[in-house]
């Protein structure tokens, strides 16, 4: 009875190691599902985050070349309004001198008129 006792127990230690191998392996595969599960979810992340910056970093290049581009427009556009403000002056200068010159030549004018119709006689009254 004693060895029957003994066999029933260890027979029941067995069930019940083997229930806890059962168990322990069962909590390893749930374990390694979730700690899958989460890494997807963190990569599926990353790989979008990775995306995003591919796009920013071309999207920065793009804004760089357009930036130059517009910087080089820009730097013609004042080039040519400082040459044609340029033109304005001399314009004005042309002006000026054209007035200095009319007025010489009307000095010069009248003074031959003055020389040409002789001195002024006085008339008797």
């Amino acid at each position: 009875m004693l060895s029957r006792l003994l066999k029933e127990h260890q027979a029941k230690q067995n069930e019940r190691k083997e229930l806890q191998e059962r168990r322990r392996r069962e909590a390893i595969a749930a374990a390694t599902c979730l700690t899958e599960a989460l890494v997807d979810h963190l990569n599926v992340g990353v790989a979008q985050a990775y995306i995003n910056q591919r796009k920013l970093d071309n999207e920065v290049k793009t804004l760089q070349v357009q930036a130059s581009q517009f910087a080089k427009q820009t730097a013609q556009w004042i080039n040519m309004v400082e040459n044609f403000n340029q033109a304005l002056k001399e314009i004005g200068d042309v002006e000026n001198w054209a007035r200095s010159i009319e007025m010489d030549m009307r000095t010069i004018a009248t003074a031959l008129e003055y020389m040409h119709k002789g001195p002024v006689q006085p008339t008797s009254s």
